[in-house]
């Protein structure tokens, strides 16, 4: 529902986009200055090498997925793991069990404002 531009929703009620395939994205809440998704992620896809201006950190709800950087260097973050990308540093993902992430990005993402 918006109220005073802004997106707020709860889990299973939001608009839930694919993509890439395999990645399943519900944007949850946002304004301005930050936004919060959840993410169902499919073993086997994959988020190709990307930067955005906002800095994106994680934590991982369940499963287990490598993210990869441009520099060649990767960690694998499972259950109970946080992560952060700065702004506009490269990374992408491959998803080595079926996933739940949530993410926060600031400033919010205009792309991900369903």
């Amino acid at each position: 529902m918006a109220q005073d531009g802004r997106y707020l929703t709860e889990k299973g009620q939001g608009k839930t986009i694919e993509n890439p395939p395999g990645i399943l994205r519900t944007t949850m809440a946002y304004e301005d200055s930050v936004m919060l998704c959840h993410f169902l992620m499919k073993k086997g896809a994959t988020i190709p090498l990307h930067n955005h201006d906002a800095v994106q950190s994680g934590y991982v709800i369940r499963g287990k997925v490598r993210f990869l950087s441009d520099e060649g260097e990767a960690f694998t973050a499972e259950a109970g793991t946080g992560y952060l990308f700065g702004s506009n540093q490269r990374h992408g993902a491959e998803v080595l069990e079926e996933a739940e992430l949530v993410e926060c990005f600031s400033p919010m993402r205009p792309e991900y404002a369903d």
